[in-house]
This record gives C-alpha cells, sequence and structure tokens, in this order.
C-alpha cells in the first residue's frame, strides 16, 4: 500500500503514519554497549569463580597446544588445511562451555577447537579437513553439527533445530558460531530474522577477528558494530571482548539462559583477532602488518587470564604445569591417531547422500563395486 493509497491520503493526508508502522520493538534496550564488555582487569573480576577460571585457564592452555598441533599436522601432510584459531581460543572455548548436554553447537570450519572443548575426540574434529570422511562424527551423538564449510549456512539449521525444539517443549538452546565474513552472507539475514520473528531458543556467536580471508571488517559493513545489527532484527545486540574468557563465559551464559527461558535470541559479536594467516594457503603478510599482529599479541587471551589468576593468587605454578601437561599429554594422542593410515572404503562415497539411495546413485555403486572387484581379482 502506497502513501496516496491510504485512507484520507491527498489533500487530508496525515504527517504521522497510521498505528501498524510503529515501531515492533523499542530499540534502545536493544543496542549494544558502546564498548566491547571486560572482566580480566576490572573490578569485576574480584567476584571470579576461583574453580571455573582454572577449568577456563587450563582449556584455553589445551586449546592454543591443539592450534599449534593441527598446524604442525597439516605442515606434515597430515591434513588437507587447518583454519587456525590461535588467539581466538577464547571465545571457541566460551561457546562450548556455556552448554548444557542437551543443547546443540552449530560451528564453522573453523572452530574445530569448539567441538574439542564440548567433549569432540580432537582427531574426529579434523577429519573433515583430512579429506578422509564425510564429517568425522556422529553429530547426534555429540549434539554438534557438522563443520560447516559454506559461509553462514549453518546459521539457519541453527534456526530450524531451535524452533522445532521449543515446539516439542524440548528445552534446547542451538548456540550458531560465524565469523565477521559470514555476517556478509544472506543466510546471516535469514536466519536472525527468522529466529527473531520465531523468537527461537538460539544464540549467534559472531567471532570478528578482523579479515574474512584478507577482507578488513571496513570494507564488510558500514555498521557502527556487528552487534548492532542485531536491533534491525527485534533482538538484543552484546559487543563484548572476544579475548576476555570471563566476559565471554558471562555475557554467552545470560543469552542462552535468556533463550532457555523463551526471550527468544540473541547477537553477539565477540572482538577477537586471528593471530595466524587465514589458513596454511594464505600468505597474510599481504594484507597486513608485523606491527598489528604484535600489538594483538599483547592482548593474548590465554596470557590475559594467566597474568589475572595469578595476581589473585587462584593460579600458582603448580597449576600451571600440570595444564601444560595435560595439554603436551592432548597433543600427542593427537599425532598418534593422526598418524595412523585411515582405512578407507570407496564405496563410503555412497553413504548418507540420500536416505534411500536413488536409481541413479545405485547404478553408479554398482559400478563402483565391479570395478573394484575386477581389479581384486586381477
Amino acid at each position: 500500500m502506497t502513501v496516496q493509497e491510504l485512507p484520507g491520503a491527498g489533500a487530508s493526508h496525515r504527517a504521522t503514519p497510521p498505528p501498524a508502522w510503529r515501531p515492533r520493538t523499542e530499540a534502545a534496550p536493544l543496542l549494544p554497549d558502546p564498548e566491547p564488555y571486560r572482566v580480566l582487569g576490572t573490578e569485576a573480576a574480584a567476584s571470579l569463580d576461583p574453580e571455573l577460571m582454572r577449568r577456563y585457564y587450563a582449556e584455553l592452555v589445551r586449546g592454543r597446544r591443539y592450534n599449534a598441533q593441527a598446524t604442525a599436522l597439516t605442515r606434515q601432510g597430515r591434513l588437507a588445511v587447518y583454519p587456525s584459531t590461535v588467539g581466538q581460543e577464547a571465545a571457541e572455548i566460551a561457546a562450548a562451555l556455556v552448554l548444557e548436554e542437551q543443547d546443540w553447537l552449530f560451528p564453522s570450519y573453523r572452530d574445530t577447537l569448539a567441538a574439542v572443548a564440548r567433549g569432540l575426540d580432537p582427531v574426529q574434529a579434523l577429519t573433515l579437513l583430512r579429506g578422509d570422511w564425510h564429517t568425522g562424527y556422529d553429530p547426534r551423538e555429540h549434539r554438534i553439527a557438522p563443520l560447516c564449510t559454506p559461509l553462514a549456512t549453518q546459521l539457519p539449521h541453527a534456526v530450524g533445530l531451535a524452533h522445532a525444539a521449543r515446539l516439542r517443549g524440548d528445552e534446547v538452546v542451538a548456540l550458531a558460531m560465524v565469523g565477521d565474513g559470514g555476517t556478509s552472507e544472506g543466510d546471516f539475514h535469514e536466519a536472525l530474522n527468522f529466529a527473531a520473528v520465531w523468537q527461537a531458543p538460539v544464540v549467534f556467536l559472531v567471532q570478528n577477528n578482523g579479515f574474512a580471508i584478507s577482507v578488513p571488517l571496513a570494507k564488510q559493513t558500514a555498521a557502527p558494530t556487528l552487534a548492532h545489527k542485531a536491533v534491525g532484527y527485534g533482538m538484543p545486540g552484546r559487543l563484548v571482548d572476544g579475548n576476555d574468557v570471563a566476559a565471554l563465559h558471562e555475557v554467552l551464559t545470560e543469552a542462552v539462559q535468556r533463550a532457555r527461558a523463551g526471550g527468544g535470541p540473541t547477537l553477539i559479536e565477540a572482538v577477537t583477532y586471528r593471530m595466524e594467516a587465514h589458513t596454511n594457503a594464505d600468505d597474510a603478510t599481504r594484507y597486513r602488518s608485523d606491527a598489528e599482529v604484535e600489538a594483538w599479541k599483547a592482548h593474548d587471551p590465554v596470557q590475559l587470564l594467566e597474568n589475572e589468576l595469578t595476581a589473585r593468587g587462584i593460579l600458582d605454578e603448580q597449576g600451571i604445569r600440570e595444564a601444560r601437561d595435560a595439554a603436551e599429554a592432548m597433543a600427542a594422542d593427537l599425532r598418534e591417531g593422526m598418524n595412523a593410515d585411515p582405512v578407507l572404503d570407496p564405496m563410503d562415497l555412497f553413504a548418507h547422500v540420500y536416505a534411500e539411495q536413488t536409481g541413479r546413485l545405485r547404478e553408479q555403486a554398482d559400478q563402483l563395486r565391479a570395478e573394484l572387484e575386477a581389479e581384486g581379482d586381477a
């Protein structure tokens, strides 16, 4: 309906829009804070839960070692590719630890560490990047959706699962992870719009690590922050320091609890930095300076938490040593698992494509089976 078609349009046109055009939601409560929310290094850190923070520290140390080992495996040819999360470990681990057993995690291809922190075996988490299998693990068993390589396509899936769970009466929350580059995709818009309209129990965590491969954020969006995008969909936006694991835990926990209680979705932007290249195939020196990377190293998530906990007497040398020893044990197991040559069955190419194989797929499977049998006889 155009303005001219409105009742009373023309000479008696009203300057005030009709009631149906009024905002459906007050914008102010949805706006993010002007600065990223922080806990470490502030007065709020005095109320940290010592046991919880020691667990986070151990997970951060293990995550850093996991990243280093996975990168080494790539250089050795044991992985086809590895998207590192060095510098982003706080967001990865917090995303996993705030969820309850019945909840679902929807990771992107860069979020293998989040899957490991949720309890997935590191070898299974890396199987897709090795090129051996469809995904490497049973999503239903672990309540972790398959690692998603196409940007942002996991977001509508998360909304659909969360909405379906609510319709069934299940207290399930879906936490969907995406990078800053994924926010430029249409799937991002569609997922947030559906989630807000349906008030689906889903939390969107955007890890803004500065670059979509080589494209800086300023060339993707003119929004004040990515968290501001939430307002346009009618959901709260939160801006948090993505290297402050205590702040992440607080903000994510609040969003998950809100979703579980029927309060609808939340968009959280974690401001962090990708310390290493996009993948082993990327040359990051072509689009950013060494000085920029060095500046961010002073805001390293592992060191930030270690400094805070040691200063407050929550962590001592023994605790640091135990965390590092556990991380080394994990790395040794990962090396052993990845160094074992996989036993591959070419017929697996036809598994998990359709619930019931099509006629054409059966023909292809029969053809391959006959070729394999002929080679065996030869």
